[in-house]
């Protein structure tokens, strides 16, 4: 019997895929707890395994085997497929992702649209969690969810249709090579295009944390005040899965930025593998992403929403004028 290869190929890819998220979630929470204890002067998980490693892993049986209780009075359906709406959407856009010149599922021509509307779905994975947990907790959390996307979606979909017009394409394996040769060829430098690139840089990192719900953004899950926000109905893997997702989530939102600004696979002394260095700039913005939440304090709900309205969505639209501008002229 014949088998399609590149059928076999994807699934390959899939399980790879799978495989990469559930590891990637669940050694980013030993990270997170190993980097938060550093910075508050604590030691951090140390028991099992050397220095804590197995930790992640024993996590991970014991949310598997805990029972998934449905309370009373929730809506069924909507409770149980929100998981799936947050962790689904990431395992896909993972498929368009480069990891290196040869190492992606499938490059799309327009690969960077594909994220931002698998993105979208994320949003509304949580509001039918919340809505359906009839829980005024979780739906408090769902109402900041979605005024919090709405507002940081503008500024960060602007800086990246600035990037479209500098590059001409969606396609992301095409973005990164026209970054090759040296960090001075990377976006985040090309001031030739626009000077405020290093601002675009930060308006979308800033956006990133805001749309994966990390502090000092974290009001849809303010534990001093909403219990765990969208999640508080949620036990063993439905709480598992919300989880694996909102991680998958910053490995995404971190290779998005290594694409666009940082030059992706590029090693400025072409010293070390494309993949390893891709993964070494990515890992290098998710260790700040946690770093922000464990230095920084949260904001208030009108500041988080003030910053996009009043400073990130102007700056980012003069940014677009001004890179029209420079094309157009030179």
């Amino acid at each position: 019997m014949y088998v399609d290869p590149e059928i076999i190929r994807l699934l390959a890819f899939l399980i790879g895929v799978i495989a990469f998220a559930a590891l990637n979630a669940a050694y980013l929470v030993w990270l997170e707890r190993k980097e938060a204890a550093h910075i508050q002067r604590r030691i951090g998980p140390k028991e099992v395994g050397p220095f804590g490693l197995l930790q992640p892993l024993v996590d991970g049986i014991k949310l598997m085997t805990k029972q998934l209780i449905v309370p009373v009075g929730v809506d069924p359906v909507l409770f149980k497929i929100a998981p799936i709406l947050v962790m689904v959407p990431a395992i896909m856009s993972f498929v368009t992702i480069p990891f290196s010149d040869t190492l992606v599922a499938r490059n799309l021509d327009i690969g960077l649209l594909a994220i931002f509307a698998f993105a979208s779905v994320n949003v509304l994975g949580l509001l039918l969690g919340a809505w359906g947990s009839r829980n005024k907790y979780a739906v408090i959390s769902a109402a900041r969810v979605v005024s919090q996307n709405v507002a940081y979606e503008i500024p960060m979909l602007v800086t990246v249709v600035t990037l479209v017009m500098i590059t001409g394409t969606m396609n992301l394996h095409t973005i990164v090579m026209q970054q090759q040769g040296g960090f001075w060829h990377w976006n985040i430098f090309n001031l030739s295009a626009s000077p405020l690139m290093p601002v675009a840089f930060l308006i979308f990192f800033v956006c990133m944390l805001a749309e994966t719900n990390r502090a000092p953004f974290d009001m849809a899950e303010a534990e001093s005040e909403l219990v765990a926000g969208a999640f508080t109905e949620y036990s063993g893997m439905g709480f598992g899965v919300f989880f694996m997702g909102e991680y998958a989530n910053i490995v995404i939102g971190a290779s998005m930025a290594t694409i666009l600004f940082l030059g992706g696979w590029d090693c400025p002394l072409g010293l070390f593998p494309g993949v390893l260095w891709f993964l070494v700039k990515m890992y290098f913005l998710i260790f700040t992403v946690i770093w922000i939440r464990w230095t920084f304090p949260r904001t208030t709900f009108y500041g988080l929403l003030n910053l996009s309205w009043k400073i990130l969505i102007p700056i980012s639209f003069f940014n677009l004028i001004l890179t029209s501008a420079m094309l157009k002229v030179f």
